[in-house]
């Protein structure tokens, strides 16, 4: 099976269509099958050989590449956009109304048009949904997100100086809790640990099964523990180089790695002969 990269904005994505039996290149127009009917798409990843066996359920395929007419549409797509989004504003001011746009979505054959919004409680947008229904002749659809979608449609670059990773591969958001960085010993800085979206930074849960497989073996802070250099208690873990940090009885700190530590036995702490 020959398997494609598919975007439908320039912040957003990469979706894996079928592609058996066109002939692609980057940058190519083309139409696609979604859950809200044919859409159009462009050609972000060249098409490779992949087993279907790779994927969890089928792959949803490429229709055909785009031709003038659909062009047409979906430039006539996008200047509804615009407008919509420009005309939304105006009534939202009109109205007093306490949301933010974010966003504006026109269904390929113009059967519905999405305008996507952000607010801290519910809003009465009827008299919105009247007016922007009168001018597009269309379905009209309010669809409140959180801040995370909001970042997710907007975009950006994260500290790392890459992509939001809910713009480039996540598919769902996971839950994320301070408990995942303080089991990577990070800061429990807010402004270190949050991503633009104001929550804690979805990476925070990507190595987390690893740093706790990894801490099984190190004795925990506050442990007694007995090395070449004496015997102390441990103030710090080295997840990663897989050491630990301990202080001595007689003040000196040493850094030590697993080969080099035991935890003090009851005898020797108690100095039982």
């Amino acid at each position: 099976m020959k398997v494609t990269g598919i975007k439908f904005r320039d912040q957003g994505r990469i979706y894996d269509y079928d592609s058996t039996g066109f002939t692609l290149k980057e940058r190519d127009i083309v139409i696609v099958e979604t859950e809200r009917g044919p859409e159009l798409g462009f050609v972000a990843r060249m098409p490779m050989e992949r087993d279907p066996a790779y994927f969890n359920r089928s792959l949803k395929k490429i229709i055909r590449p785009a031709g003038e007419n659909d062009m047409e549409r979906g430039r006539r797509n996008l200047y509804q956009e615009r407008e919509g989004k420009r005309l939304c504003l105006i009534k939202i001011r009109e109205h007093n109304l306490p949301m933010k746009l974010i966003g504006v979505e026109s269904f390929l054959d113009g059967s519905k048009i999405i305008f996507f919004f952000v607010s801290e409680g519910r809003v009465d947008f009827r008299a919105l949904v009247k007016d922007l229904a009168s001018v597009f002749k269309t379905r009209i659809e309010m669809r409140q997100v959180g801040v995370r979608n909001e970042a997710r449609m907007i975009g950006g670059l994260g500290t790392c100086g890459r992509e939001f990773c809910c713009c480039a591969f996540l598919k769902e958001f996971e839950p994320v809790s301070v408990k995942m960085a303080k089991e990577q010993n990070l800061a429990l800085n807010p402004q270190k640990i949050s991503g633009a979206c104001g929550r804690l930074m979805c990476c925070l849960a990507y190595e987390i099964d690893t740093y706790t497989e990894m801490k099984k073996d190190l004795p925990k802070v506050g442990k007694r523990v007995v090395t070449p250099q004496g015997a102390g208690k441990i103030i710090q873990q080295n997840i990663i180089h897989q050491k630990v940090r301990v202080a001595l009885d007689d003040g000196k700190e040493v850094e030590v790695g697993l080969e080099g530590v035991r935890v003090e036995s009851f005898f020797e702490k108690y100095r039982i002969d």
